[in-house]
């Protein structure tokens, strides 16, 4: 008992009483000022507001995003792919605030004009700036290293798209 005095076990309370407040103001703070990212993960159908002016005919496409916190890797794929085909990603890029998305990479033109791929295939820088709005889907702009002007398309998540196209078919 003679090692207990009382400057001892107050230095002891005040520690621990510290640690105890900071850890409850630390975890208010995070509970109203924190938000995990949306989750966005999966296959988005990409409709081009107009067609890229080096393409006889580029149509739809499928843009494939792999999320990890706030950081994508995604892939541009023909509308025609078969969903579950492994595919590179090469874009990379990042989730940013207001649900904006930004992504950044290199195509192959093939699949850009949506023709089957050739054997000494261009590959375009790409970037694609997109906003998440209701429901999922994301609008934004497409630009690619070899056009002067942003091409704005709307993306759809492909599970919303084939109910809707089963609600319609009934």
């Amino acid at each position: 008992m003679n090692h207990f005095n009382f400057k001892s076990l107050a230095f002891y309370g005040v520690a621990i009483s510290s640690v105890l407040l900071l850890f409850k103001v630390v975890t208010a703070y995070g509970e109203n000022n924190l938000q995990a990212p949306p989750a966005i993960n999966g296959l988005y159908r990409l409709t081009l507001a107009k067609n890229w002016p080096l393409c006889e005919k580029s149509g739809a496409l499928i843009l494939n995003l792999q999320q990890s916190g706030i950081y994508l890797n995604a892939s541009l794929l023909p509308a025609n792919t078969n969903a579950d085909t492994d595919v590179k990603h090469s874009l990379t890029g990042m989730m940013l605030r207001n649900q904006q998305l930004s992504l950044s990479g290199t195509v192959d033109q093939s699949i850009l004009c949506n023709i089957s791929p050739l054997q000494n295939n261009p590959r375009n820088s790409v970037t694609i700036q997109m906003q998440l709005v209701d429901g999922g889907q994301m609008t934004g702009q497409l630009t690619i290293s070899d056009i002067s002007q942003n091409l704005g398309f709307t993306a759809i998540p492909q599970k919303a798209q084939e109910k809707s196209q089963k609600l319609n078919s009934h």
